[in-house]
């Protein structure tokens, strides 16, 4: 998606890190070269609007559930090792309980 028009950032990065910015889980300086783009592309800042009601309808309807601790923390570890483009090892990716009790 994009405007057709250059900018500083990038269409294609700022989609690739958008929830990364609605959750305010970017330095303030980038944050700050995406308001910039969504001032100056209206596709981006249409995709953003609807990325944005999304989220805030998530958490409306689902938001109340309390995730565990444990859980929590080998979410945002998991979000970490893919981050720093580390292969993620095939017996963390088994899905639900069922596999793990097949390990």
């Amino acid at each position: 998606m994009s405007c057709g028009e250059p900018h500083e950032t990038d269409c294609g990065e700022v989609l690739d890190h958008l929830y990364e910015f609605l959750d305010s889980e970017m330095p303030d300086v980038d944050r700050a070269k995406f308001k910039q783009h969504f001032r100056e592309c209206s596709p981006c800042l249409e995709k953003y609007g609807l990325e944005q009601a999304v989220k805030k309808l998530v958490k409306r309807c689902c938001g109340h559930d309390d995730v565990p601790t444990d859980l929590r923390a080998k979410v945002m570890q998991r979000i970490d090792v893919i981050r720093s483009g580390q292969a993620v090892p095939d017996h963390d990716v088994a899905a639900g309980p069922a596999a793990a009790q097949e390990s």
